[in-house]
This record gives C-alpha cells, structure tokens and sequence, in this order.
C-alpha cells in the first residue's frame, strides 16, 4: 500500500466534491435564503483539508496498484459521508447532531433514502436541494466519475473501478479505456436526469421539484422534497413517468450504453438478467396489486397505482412512497421487503444482491438438481452462449452467502441494541439493500432510532453500496501482508 497515493488521489476527490457544495449556495440566493454561510464554511473546510491531503504528494508519480484501488474506494466513501455531514450540521434550521448529520449524508451518498429528517415540507429549498444532490453524486458511483480525472493524475483507473464494480457484469466495461468508458456512463447519466426532469415538469411538478426528483429517481435513492414524499403529488402521472425511470435506474448502464450507440432497445429482451429483472417486475406487481385488492386496502384503480408504484420503487431500491405501506396487511411489506434483496441489474444505481446474481444461483439450483437425477452427466451453466466458469459460480456463492452473514449479524447488533425484531430486520434489510423506508420504528423516519443503531446502519449503507466483499477484504490479514 502506498499512503502518499492513498492522500493524494482523497485529498484530490474531496477538492473535487467541495465544488458541489457550491451549488446549494447559489439556491440559496435565488430563493433568498440565509443559508450561504453554513455551506461556504462547509465548502472551504471540505477543500482545505483535500489540499492538506493533496499538495504535499502532488508530484510524487506512484502507480496505483489493486489494494490502493480497494483502500481509496472504501475510504473515500466513510470520508465523503462524514465531509457530506457538515452542511446538515451547519444549517441552524435543521438542529442535526453529528450522529444524525453523517446518518442523513451516508444515506444520500450510497442510494439509500432513509432519513433522520422531518417537516420537510417547510425547510430551506437549499438543504433539499443539497440532500437531492448527494444522491445523484452518489448514483453514478462516486468512484465511477472520479476514475476520469485518473488521466490527470498520470495514473490508471482500471483498479478503482474493478472495486466499484464488483460482480458478474459481462457487459460492464464497454470501450477499450476506462476514461471513455467512466465519460460515456455520466453522459448517458446526465441525459436520463434531464429527460426524467422534463417528464416530471411537464407533468406538473414546479421545475424545483422535478430537477431535484429526477436526481433522485435516476440514482434509485429515495429523499424527496415532502414528508409525504411522491404521494404529495397525488398524479398517477407523476407515479407513472417515476415508475419507468425507476425501471431505467435499475437497469445495466452497460445495456443502456448499447442501446445509445446501436440505436436498439431490443437487446434489452435478449439479456437475460434484464429480463429476469422485467420478469420479476411484472409477476412481483400482479402478486402486489391482487393482494391489495382482494385484502381490501384498495379499489381496482388505486391497487394497480399504488401497487407497481411501491413495488418498482423497493425492488429498484428507490424508497419513494405514496402511501404508507408498512400499514398494509402483514403479507405485502414484508413481500416487499424480500423482494428488496434482489435489486436491480449489475452496473446499476441499485442496492440488493443483484439479478445477474440470482440468476446464477437460479441455474446453479437447477444444475444440482439435474445432477441428482443424472449423477454421471455434465451440465454447465450457461448464460446465453457464454458458459459461466466455476470460479464465477463459487464467487457468486460465496457472495450470497456472506451477503446473508452480515444481513444477520446486523440484525444481532440492532436487537442487542433494544430495538424489536420487526424494526431490527426491516431496518437492516432496507439499509445493505440501500432501499431507504424500513418496518416498526423506522416506517417514517430513523429519527427516533437510538445513535448506537444509527451508526451500525450508516456502515450497512456503505457495506451495502461497495457490496461486502470490497469492505470484507481490507479486514483480512492477507490483504496487509506485501
């Protein structure tokens, strides 16, 4: 491991992210707020430090090996939660605690959507916008857009991004050099917020409400600008055009890059993890909507609505409501909360284990039991015409199970804590799967959640976003060892 880099290439991100903190300052002056000062403290202490990790190893030309890689990406997200944490911490309107401040930061960073804060109908336009912004940062993967900046550094990018993009994703890297490929990303990125913005606008939302909507709804992260979140709206419009952005976040950004330089969408069907993920869609919302339905919860008209609207958004990780679920007959939030696991695709903004995932261990089940009924034949595991080596299949066992170790050790840590099991379970779920709303306690908000389990939560979201293993690794003793 090299520390000078390891300074280096942080102090150069936060530089980078102190910019941000910029924006906020100038919503403050087009509403007239008095905000400007909490995020120009926050900006200057934010690219003071970066320069202080920065300056004294800015012309020392070290290559960037695999562990730094590691080392940089998980880092640089506990750092940016806690740097995001000073605005909230700044604002006086707000009144955060530092526990409260870095839970709401790590949450809007890493997709998540759960939220400390109430009375959002009535706070600065800044701090919602502020709150919209890290989600958006967040969604394309910090990592992601700063391997384009590597160039500059006269180092590659390749290692950062393999830790970032962790997984079975065949068709991830899609040009030959990481620049184009981490350019082409926040292109298509950029031109899905707009699009989703104009919807959203033309649909009836003010433009503040669907620019800072569409940040959100294009990262599947979750906050929203009312305490009712979408449900403020009221417009099944609304909840349609959230509806099929969600369904884009989720998808591969490698397939959406596909579809932008071929001029198809057809190769959308052929993949078979985007449609196990349509498929999962579509049969998960029939079993929603006829639940709400013949339960009695809902008319036919407000059960479909209500239904694919809150199952897109927990599938995809979003966390955006229109109603309270978690009052919903005991069936559908926990059905929801399952099918939270899956997630979107490999190389989306989602949470989750990933359906390229389960679709391995879906063909690894049938495999074995093939293998039962023919115990002397052979039988590879194929994914279209690519036949999935062993290493692969171990790996995405290996995954799952270490996924559900701690899932559950988590839960432990929450009941240890003194919350319920509903609570505990709901609450964890929601934040490894980066989901954002959870059960019991937490069905509104995780105000009232004591701090001891907040922060247990803040590091699921990060353990969650980096997906387990680019944590687990920096704890082993291999690791450290030259």
């Amino acid at each position: 491991m090299h520390p000078s880099m390891v300074s280096r290439i942080l102090g150069l991100f936060l530089m980078v992210f102190s910019i941000t903190l910029l924006v906020p300052i100038l919503v403050a002056t087009i509403y007239g707020e008095d905000t400007q000062g909490a995020f120009f403290l926050a900006f200057a202490i934010t690219f003071s430090l970066g320069m202080l990790m920065w300056l004294p190893y800015s012309r020392r030309p070290i290559e960037l090996r695999t562990r730094d890689g590691f080392i940089i990406t998980a880092l640089f997200w506990v750092v940016l939660g806690l740097v995001g944490a000073l605005p909230l911490m700044l604002v006086d309107e707000l009144h955060l605690s530092f526990t409260n401040a870095v839970f709401e930061s790590v949450s809007g960073l890493t997709t998540t959507g759960a939220t400390v804060i109430t009375g959002l109908d009535h706070l600065p336009k800044s701090i919602l916008y502020y709150r919209q912004q890290l989600h958006w940062l967040g969604g394309i993967g910090i990592v992601v857009i700063a391997v384009a900046i590597m160039p500059m550094l006269g180092v590659g990018g390749m290692q950062l991004y393999r830790a970032e993009m962790v997984g079975p994703a065949k068709e991830t890297k899609m040009t030959p050099r990481i620049a184009e490929t981490a350019k082409a990303l926040f292109l298509i990125y950029v031109g899905l917020t707009v699009v989703c913005t104009m919807a959203y606008w033309m649909a009836g939302m003010n433009f503040f409400d669907a620019l800072t909507h569409s940040f959100s709804t294009i990262a599947t992260g979750g906050f929203a600008n009312y305490d009712a979140s979408v449900g403020h709206f009221g417009s099944d419009i609304i909840y349609a055009i959230a509806v099929i952005f969600m369904i884009l976040g989720g998808t591969s950004f490698g397939l959406h890059y596909y579809a932008w330089v071929k001029g198809s969408v057809f190769h959308y069907w052929r993949n078979p993890e985007a449609r196990l993920y349509l498929q999962i869609i579509l049969v998960s919302a029939i079993i929603v909507c006829l639940g709400l339905y013949f339960y009695g919860v809902h008319d036919i008209k407000d059960s479909l609505s209500h239904g694919i609207f809150q199952l897109v958004s927990i599938l995809t990780g979003t966390g955006f409501t229109t109603t309270n679920f978690s009052a919903w007959p005991t069936f559908l939030p926990f059905f929801l909360l399952v099918v939270s696991f899956f997630g979107g695709c490999v190389g989306s903004t989602t949470g989750g284990i990933k359906m390229g995932r389960m679709l391995f261990l879906a063909k690894q089940g049938l495999r074995e039991i093939s293998r039962l009924i023919h115990p002397n034949g052979v039988f590879p595991i194929k994914i279209r015409n690519w036949v999935v080596e062993e290493r692969v299949s171990d790996a995405v066992w290996a995954f799952f199970g270490v996924y559900l170790a701690v899932y559950y050790v988590i839960v432990l840590l929450l009941l240890a804590s003194g919350l319920d099991y509903v609570t505990a379970w709901s609450a964890t779920a929601a934040t490894v799967n980066n989901m954002g709303p959870a059960l019991g306690d937490a069905n509104l908000h995780y105000y009232d959640i004591d701090n001891f389990s907040k922060w247990i939560l803040s590091g699921a979201m990060i353990v969650g976003r980096l997906e387990i293993f680019t944590v687990l690794v920096l704890f082993t003793p291999m690791f450290w060892r030259r």
